[in-house]
């Protein structure tokens, strides 16, 4: 079954073409897009190619009239600032981006050059704009939604899984992202304590599961972050390991082999981002475009990391999974 979430600032369909700005100067005219991850290039590629075939469906061709640059941390957060300033200083037309660290990273470098933003969460508590109809600013784009309500319906699909649960594990980039408020708001609500273990480097993983396993955690919620993303099928073997069975916001995880995940497909979200771009390019301002919440949310459960924890997922939630992973 799949839940529909309304968007908020809907943007109409049909492209919105500045009279200043033809199609004939579109094609002329080579433009300079920046886009930037936390993560490696071998691990966002889908992400990025998404991104590229939305953008060849609106006219746009690599080499022919636009130019893409592309700087990946590598999961080394710290670098952010520096690839952000080193895409100002190039400089480039647009600059796209992910989740919330990215986002302020770009902000930092620029209050002048259009920034999309994808999958970032609360933007307008963030600070990024000044509400999601109305950015007022030099960013727009998606913002996942970081609902109660959503974390909410996360730990209680992994209470179908392990009925008694009561402490769960927390991992990602959680504490500096601003959606930890409301996921403690929910955990609280559902009497569920949380066991956060906030990652900074690739090399918190392994002590990362350690201690959620030290402290009884019965399940673990995998946050989509730059680290994560990057290390989703070591994360995948690890809760195997340590036979917590892992849920997730963003359907690539469950491929990677955790066993579920439970919202929008990332793909979809960065494809849809050529569109901003696409606006921008043809004269559009930043701050006169809504911002996007995504519409569906997807539930993949993958049964084979299931049969390796050994565990039975209920009929009913195998019923209301828009992907089932044999």
């Amino acid at each position: 079954m799949t839940d529909r979430r309304t968007f908020a600032g809907a943007i109409a369909g049909a492209l919105v073409i500045a009279p200043s700005v033809s199609f004939a100067q579109l094609a002329t005219k080579v433009h300079r897009i920046g886009f930037f991850l936390g993560a490696s290039g071998e691990s966002v590629a889908s992400l990025f190619g998404a991104f590229r075939d939305g953008l060849r469906d609106l006219g746009y061709v690599e080499g022919r009239n636009v130019i893409f640059e592309r700087r990946y941390a590598d999961g080394h957060m710290d670098r952010l600032p520096d690839i952000a300033s080193e895409l100002v200083r190039l400089p480039v037309d647009v600059i796209v981006t992910g989740s919330s660290i990215h986002v302020a990273a770009a902000v930092q470098a620029t209050k002048t050059i259009p920034i999309v933003m994808v999958f970032t969460a609360d933007p307008v508590q963030a600070g990024f704009i000044r509400s999601l109809a109305r950015p007022g600013g030099n960013v727009t784009g998606l913002s996942a939604d970081a609902s109660r309500e959503l974390w909410s319906k996360y730990l209680t699909i992994l209470k179908e899984i392990v009925p008694k649960l009561s402490r769960v594990g927390v991992l990602g980039q959680v504490k500096t992202q601003v959606e930890f408020v409301e996921l403690d708001a929910a955990s609280r609500k559902l009497d569920i304590t949380l066991e956060v273990e906030d990652m900074r480097s690739p090399d918190d993983l392994e002590p990362a599961f350690a201690a959620m396993r030290a402290r009884q955690a019965g399940a673990v919620l995998v946050v989509v972050s730059p680290l994560t993303y990057l290390l989703r099928e070591q994360i995948a073997v690890l809760a195997i390991k340590h036979r917590l069975p892992t849920i997730s916001n963003a359907n690539q995880y469950a491929e990677a082999g955790l066993l579920m995940s439970y919202g929008p497909k990332l793909e979809g979200l960065y494809r849809r981002a050529a569109i901003y771009v696409d606006k921008i390019l043809r004269g559009a301002t930043p701050a006169d475009l809504p911002v996007e919440q995504p519409s569906r949310f997807e539930l993949t459960i993958n049964m084979k990391t299931a049969m390796a924890l050994g565990l039975t997922i209920p009929q009913s939630l195998q019923l209301r999974a828009e992907e089932v992973i044999q």
